[in-house]
Parts: structure tokens; C-alpha cells; sequence
């Protein structure tokens, strides 16, 4: 890791590399619950082949995090702004970008480092992450609706005249059982890399950074992704054994990014700011587990649509095989009409994707002694009003899956564009 220079006036200790980069750059709709719909494609739009980077820049014309190939890790956190003043938060900023910057390279948290600083001084880095590579860590943040306007209705930071028209709390849906706990936020911080590690550092210290200016609402851990956004990854699979994510938009699209994904420049004359990013939507969605394996093999794939092996569509041919909804055995459809794979596929709304990024977690046992466990859903959408909470709601009212799944937190938040050299992370919203 690069660190800064060590204060002469002060004792100090021998610099020790946090991370040694072993390379250079990077290969440059489902539903809100996502197990496994979207854009028909023949297999040889898909290749096999593993991506791995050691890194990702952090500056870019979108934020690195969205359509980067997932990686296997996640810490999420979402975080409520103390402060009132609007120099404080934009100051946050500057020196959270400045940070992320530094940690996606791989190098420190801070400018100086883990233990280059004075003995008799904290370090401005944890230093969990001494001799980890970067891991191909991305950070990505978001804001909130209570950025723009508190609960009282207060023009907290004078930025209520270019609050999106579509960033709103996402509504109740139907079975929701949804924690305050686990529900909403002002800011967001997404970090991915394939290393727990890596990821688990890079929030602890933005968090560390935020002290006195923002505390933590909730954050999620999650290994495992359950989508793809690259034509290079396999499908994997969910903690219900199926595959996921087979038709997720993928970096490779983009027209359809452009579509479904980025917020275009005629979307909100109020929010020009965001053109070029994307609203995230977060769903934390608990599996009853137990209960969902016990079924019998053929009512999970009913359940779900395809076959639990390959993941082809009940109707034939293989993953990739575009599912044939008027396919009938008699009078019943192949696919039954609540099976996941129809209710939330592009067919049934118009064409409408989204971009998926979400992960298996596994967060202990609950208080009846089950797993606390199920998928942290991650999805990126060009307008949640249209391309997730109409999906959703078709979800909760027919989707068989709904009877092993609670939907128990749950957040909306505007992502804005790329950082330029120079800027700090959402600094068009801030200008004058």
C-alpha cells in the first residue's frame, strides 16, 4: 500500500505494506425476491470463464459496483445523518471519496496508514487488511430520501428542489414483515470484493471516517453472489439450491443498461444531477429453509419453474432456453401460472428488467432454533416505479415461492454517477 509521508514532530514506526497488487486493471429482471427470470439468450451469448481483478478504479463515468463482474463478497451498510450542516456532510464526502479511492487500489483507509503513523496517535487505518490484496474491492454509495427532506418534512440540507420524484420510502408490500431496524437510511455504502476481508475493512473504516457526522442503521453481510453481471461468470445458485440470476443484465448490454439501468437525461428535470447513475433497491428476504426442504423435488421445480439441475425452463432445452409460457399438458400450463419464473419474467411487464447483485446470507439461528438465513437482495433499476415495485407486487400476490419466503427490511436509495478526478462522490447534487 502507498502511504503518505509520516510526520517528522512525532515517533514513528518502520512502513509495512498493507497490500502487495498483484495486477493491473479490470475487465473493463428478475424480481425483487430474483431467483431466476429475464431476457431470453442463446447459450453462446454466455461464456464460462472465471473473472477475478486484484482492481477496480474508483473513478469512472458510472460508480464502480453496479455492472462490475459481482464479486463473492458483500458488507452493506446503511447510515442515518447526524448532522445538520451541510458543510459537515459535503466535507464527509470529500473524505470518504478520498478513501475509497485509496482502498480500491489497495491501498489504506487513511493517508498515512495501519502503523506508519505516530505510536502515540490512532492510526487513520484499522489495519485488519495489512498484507491482503486489494481483491478486486469495489465501493459504491447512494442517498437516501432523508438526504432531501427528514420525517417532519424539513429541507434538512437545502436540497428538497432536487429530491428524484422517484426516490420515495419503497411502499408495504402484501406479507411484508418488515424490521425498522432493518428499514431505510440517508446514505448507503456498498462494498464487494472477494475477500470478507477486504470488504468487511473498507466499511469498517468509511464508518470509522463518519463518526460524529453520520451512525449506522443496519448493514448486511452476504457471501455467495446469487447473480451475474457479466457474460463471463457462471449462474450461480441460492440458498434454495436453484439457479439465479441466469437472464440478469449484464455489463455487456448496453442498450439495455441504458433502458433499464441508468437514469437518462429526460427522466427528472429536478434531478439532473443523477443522469448516468441508478436507483438501488434493497429487499432482505428470509428462507424458510427447513420447511422448503422438505418439498418434494418435482413441487420445487413447479415452484420455481425450471429444474433444479440445469436450470432450463420446465418447457426444454437448457439454461438459456427462453421459457414457452403457452406450452400446456392438457389444460395446465408447463410453467404454472405461479411459478417464480413467469410471474416476475420480462413478458409479464412490458420488457422491463433490472440489473441484480445480491448475495446468500447466513446470519446465525433464529429464536425457534432455525437458520436466520435467505438472500440480501441488491437491484439496480433506471426508475423503481416502474421497472421494481409493479414486479414486486405481482410477486406478493401470486408468486408460489411466497409461502417460503419474509421479506423482513428493505431500502431505496439514488446512486449517483462516476467520480471524476478531482471530485467527490455526489458533488453535481451539491452544486450550486
Amino acid at each position: 500500500m502507498t502511504s503518505g509521508t509520516t510526520p517528522s514532530a512525532t515517533p514513528s514506526r518502520a512502513k509495512v505494506s498493507r497490500r502487495g497488487l498483484i495486477g493491473g486493471g479490470a475487465a473493463a429482471a428478475g424480481v425483487a425476491g430474483a431467483f431466476a427470470a429475464g431476457r431470453w439468450a442463446t447459450p453462446e451469448e454466455h461464456a464460462v470463464t472465471a473473472v477475478h481483478a486484484s482492481s477496480y478504479p474508483f473513478c469512472g463515468e458510472q460508480q464502480a459496483g453496479i455492472v462490475t463482474p459481482v464479486q463473492d463478497r458483500l458488507h452493506f451498510v446503511a447510515l442515518d445523518v447526524t448532522t445538520d450542516d451541510r458543510d459537515e456532510l459535503i466535507d464527509l464526502l470529500r473524505r470518504w471519496t478520498d478513501a475509497a479511492a485509496r482502498m480500491t487500489r489497495g491501498a489504506s483507509a487513511g493517508p498515512v496508514g495501519p502503523v506508519e503513523g505516530s505510536a502515540l496517535l490512532p492510526p487513520d487505518d484499522t489495519g485488519e487488511a495489512i498484507g491482503l490484496s486489494a481483491s478486486g474491492l469495489t465501493i459504491t454509495f447512494g442517498f437516501g430520501p432523508g438526504v432531501f427532506l427528514d420525517a417532519d418534512g424539513n429541507d434538512r440540507f437545502g436540497l428538497a428542489d432536487r429530491r428524484p420524484a422517484a426516490l420515495e420510502p419503497l411502499p408495504h408490500f402484501a406479507a411484508d414483515a418488515l424490521d425498522p431496524r432493518r428499514t431505510g437510511g440517508d446514505l448507503c455504502i456498498q462494498a464487494c470484493a472477494d475477500d470478507p476481508q477486504v470488504a468487511v475493512h473498507a466499511i469498517r473504516n468509511l464508518v470509522r471516517i463518519g463518526f460524529g457526522t453520520t451512525a449506522v442503521r443496519w448493514s448486511q453481510l452476504g457471501f455467495g453472489r446469487t447473480s451475474t453481471t457479466s457474460n463471463a461468470q457462471t449462474t450461480p445458485r441460492n440458498l434454495f439450491g436453484f439457479k439465479d440470476g441466469t437472464h440478469n443484465v449484464k455489463l455487456e448490454e448496453t442498450a439495455d443498461l441504458a433502458d433499464h439501468v441508468w437514469v437518462g437525461a429526460g427522466d427528472d428535470a429536478a434531478a439532473d444531477w443523477l443522469v448516468g447513475g441508478s436507483y438501488l433497491v434493497t429487499r432482505r428476504i428470509n428462507m424458510t429453509i427447513e420447511v422448503w426442504d422438505r418439498q418434494p423435488l418435482g413441487d420445487q421445480e413447479l415452484f420455481v419453474g425450471r429444474t433444479k439441475d440445469s436450470g432450463a425452463p420446465l418447457t426444454g432445452g437448457g439454461e438459456f432456453t427462453k421459457p414457452d409460457f403457452a406450452q400446456q399438458v392438457g389444460d395446465q400450463p408447463v410453467i404454472p401460472v405461479d411459478a417464480h419464473v413467469r410471474v416476475v419474467h420480462p413478458d409479464q411487464h412490458g420488457g422491463i428488467r433490472m440489473l441484480r447483485r445480491g448475495y446468500n446470507f447466513v446470519d446465525g439461528s433464529n429464536d425457534i432454533g432455525g437458520l436466520e438465513a435467505g438472500l440480501f437482495f441488491i437491484g439496480y433499476v433506471r426508475d423503481p416505479r416502474t421497472h421494481f415495485i409493479p414486479i414486486q407486487r405481482a410477486m406478493a400476490a401470486q408468486d408460489a415461492l411466497m409461502e417460503y419466503l419474509k421479506f423482513t427490511g428493505q431500502a431505496l436509495f439514488a446512486v449517483p454517477p462516476g467520480v471524476r478526478e478531482g471530485e467527490y462522490v455526489g458533488q453535481a447534487l451539491f452544486a450550486s
